[in-house]
C-alpha cells in the first residue's frame, strides 16, 4: 500500500489525529453520528474517499458536508439507494457504491 492510497474495513476503529474518540467506521455531521460505512478507501491524488455500503444512513443528508475519520467530505455520488436490506441487523437507507469529495482535514 502506497502513501495515496489508504483502504479501512468497515469495523475498523483506529484512533486517528483529528478524530479522538470518534469510531472510525462512521459518517458525522453537525458532530452527530449519522451513517456507518462498510469497505472505505481514501485516494488522497484524486481526494475522494470510496464506500462499497453507506448503512443506516437515514439521518445523513446528502447535500451537506460531514465528517469521516480525520477528513471532510461531501458526498457527490451513489450508484445504488435503497430502504431494504433483508441482512439481519440493518435497518434504515442503504447507499452503496458511494464516492465522496475530501474538502479537507478536520481540525482539532
Amino acid at each position: 500500500m502506497n502513501g495515496k492510497l489508504i483502504a479501512t474495513e468497515g469495523t475498523q476503529q483506529t484512533r486517528l489525529s483529528g478524530s479522538q474518540g470518534r469510531d472510525q467506521s462512521v459518517i458525522y455531521q453537525k458532530g452527530k453520528p449519522v451513517a456507518k460505512v462498510v469497505g472505505a478507501e481514501v485516494n488522497l491524488d484524486a481526494k475522494e474517499i470510496t464506500f462499497d455500503e453507506v448503512l443506516e444512513s437515514d439521518y445523513l443528508l446528502l447535500p451537506d458536508e460531514c465528517e469521516f475519520q480525520k477528513y471532510r467530505i461531501m458526498i457527490q455520488k451513489v450508484a445504488f439507494a435503497t430502504k431494504i436490506d433483508r441482512r439481519p441487523g440493518h435497518q434504515g437507507r442503504t447507499l452503496a457504491g458511494c464516492t465522496a469529495e475530501i474538502l479537507g482535514y478536520i481540525e482539532q
